[in-house]
């Protein structure tokens, strides 16, 4: 066998892995909802600084794949509270943030949130950093007493 075969095959193999493992790690609306409930818990058991330094964590409990937490006030502020995904968005007010086709998709989130029901989904399109496409997301986002909790996936 040829090196470049062996090297072909080889490359071949670990990109196969790559995607497997890549899709392994997408998660699914039911992990979605189940992460957003397991984080209300753990703001009601534990306060807001310590959920929200939590949900920031890295390698912390609320970021599995390419699942993880984010956090509002429900006062329609728009101050990201946390952000397990993207620490740098902590502490700013994200409110005008549009998606891909131009939607606002920050204030839809405080919108669901804040309604009456307290909870729902919001579809918006957004870059996937596994794949560096846009791509349709799906984002659950539930009050649980004055914080809205939230994790998307990817469609």
């Amino acid at each position: 066998m040829s090196k470049f075969f062996k090297g072909f095959m080889a490359a071949l193999c670990l990109l196969s892995f790559s995607l497997t493992a890549n899709a392994a790690d997408k998660g699914t609306a039911d992990e979605a909802v189940a992460m957003v409930k397991k984080a209300g818990e753990f703001l009601k058991k534990n306060g807001k600084e310590k959920a929200f330094a939590e949900f920031n964590n890295p390698n912390g409990q609320f970021i599995k794949g390419d699942l993880y937490i984010f956090t509002f006030l429900a006062n329609g502020d728009g101050i990201e509270q946390a952000n397990g995904a993207n620490p740098k968005l902590v502490g700013k007010n994200v409110s005008e943030m549009k998606d891909a086709d131009g939607k606002f998709l920050i204030k839809d989130i405080l919108a669901v949130g804040m309604s009456k029901e307290g909870k729902g989904w919001v579809d918006y399109k957004w870059p996937n950093p596994a794949t560096g496409k846009i791509d349709g997301k799906r984002t659950y986002v539930e009050r649980v007493d004055d914080v809205l909790i939230g994790c998307g996936i990817y469609k």
